[in-house]
């Protein structure tokens, strides 16, 4: 089973692998393809992805019964002990700094509270 998830990428690659792999929603690619069959498609998206991003999964005969490629994508799978994981970059600072909520009850809830409004 190999599925190829594509974002952000040409038209026409996707009418490229619709040739041996079912579009199942957009974007999602899934098939059968043979491991010489798979290995040129993944080459082919690699090549004409331009500024998009490419996930491809396909079960192989290890641990986790899967595997996985990245292209210009963030996260990046990292072998761990025989285990692929996917590394997560940190998220950047947020230039605008947090305040922090207001303590106690609001007006509207000590109103009701004690019958003032």
């Amino acid at each position: 089973m190999t599925v190829i998830v594509l974002t952000n990428c040409p038209v026409g690659l996707r009418g490229f692998l619709t040739r041996w792999l079912l579009e199942i929603s957009p974007g999602v690619f899934i098939g059968n393809p043979s491991t010489r069959v798979r290995n040129a498609l993944w080459e082919e998206v690699r090549q004409y992805a331009d500024q998009g991003r490419a996930l491809l999964a396909h079960t192989t005969n290890n641990e986790q019964g899967f595997t996985f490629r990245t292209h210009d994508h963030a996260w990046h799978p990292r072998d761990h002990e025989g285990l692929t994981l996917i590394h997560r970059p940190k998220a950047p600072a947020t230039a605008t700094p947090q305040t922090a909520p207001k303590r106690g009850w609001t007006k509207a809830s000590q109103r009701r509270r004690y019958g003032k409004g």
